[in-house]
């Protein structure tokens, strides 16, 4: 998985938050990829992810890079997740829409599985993700309500995220969806 994630200049969670199952889960031949770079436009406390107010901009590429690094493992079932592109007018919606589009064109019958950033709370974006046909939508919490302004970002709010999820399932109450939280910080 390295070699060709590292050939096609995509990023995995699992390298960038310095997973400590990394080694187990890319042994199985799953990988969670990272969409829209490496750096994330905030700075939760709890994250290892690299912070930027201007990330380098999204590689046009990577919708079908993704898709072909998927079709060449043969994966049924993808995760992927983002970093916040605040910095962005769209906030990377119709990338994220873009990328998952991309994947059912080489094989429709695939379970994506998105972990997508708050938007700031703004619909008509979360519609795009909800629109792109994945089939888990998953926001995180991160953590309880207490804890939020000490390790979250100041523009993340436990208040918005449960907005988030509530929502998407608004929208789509067949959706799957589904949250978590940070463990151990």
């Amino acid at each position: 998985i390295k070699s060709q994630r590292v050939q096609l200049g995509l990023s995995t969670v699992c390298e960038q938050a310095q997973c400590p199952n990394l080694g187990e889960c890319w042994d199985s031949g799953t990988a969670t990829f990272m969409l829209m770079g490496d750096f994330c436009t905030r700075g939760c406390r709890f994250c290892s992810v690299q912070t930027a107010r201007n990330p380098p901009p999204l590689d046009p590429m990577e919708p079908q890079n993704l898709a072909k690094t998927i079709q060449s493992l043969l994966l049924k079932y993808v995760v992927l997740t983002t970093v916040d592109r605040d910095d962005l007018p769209d906030q990377g919606a119709s990338h994220i829409r873009e990328c998952i589009q991309e994947m059912f064109s080489i094989n429709p019958d695939m379970i994506i599985e998105i972990l997508m950033p708050d938007f700031q709370g703004k619909e008509v974006l979360i519609d795009q993700v909800i629109k792109s046909g994945a089939k888990v939508i998953s926001h995180n919490v991160e953590c309880i309500q207490r804890q939020t302004s000490k390790v979250r970002d100041p523009r993340a709010s436990y208040q918005q995220s449960l907005d988030v999820l509530r929502y998407i399932k608004k929208r789509d109450p067949k959706l799957y969806s589904k949250s978590s939280l940070m463990v151990g910080w």
